[in-house]
């Protein structure tokens, strides 16, 4: 099965090689038919600690690396 890859937005960086990055989602309501949005954070790995708050990238699904994180940072999208 093929890993999952996602791309959204950097949120924070405090933490050392670990980055928070929130992934934002559109589908149409099944009832009201209107374009809803839906966002969820991700905590992904960055081994170099280069990406900063605002930057775009791409996190791809990997092992558990710690308790919370289980993507790592593909590319800059």
């Amino acid at each position: 099965m093929p890993k999952r890859i996602l791309q959204g937005t950097v949120t924070g960086d405090q933490n050392n090689q670990t980055i928070t990055v929130s992934v934002e989602r559109r589908f149409k309501h099944p009832l009201l038919h209107k374009t809803v949005r839906k966002s969820k954070k991700y905590r992904a790995h960055d081994a170099q600690n280069q990406f900063k708050v605002g930057d775009t990238v791409r996190i791809e699904e990997c092992a558990p690396i710690s308790k919370t994180k289980r993507w790592t940072v593909v590319l800059t999208a």
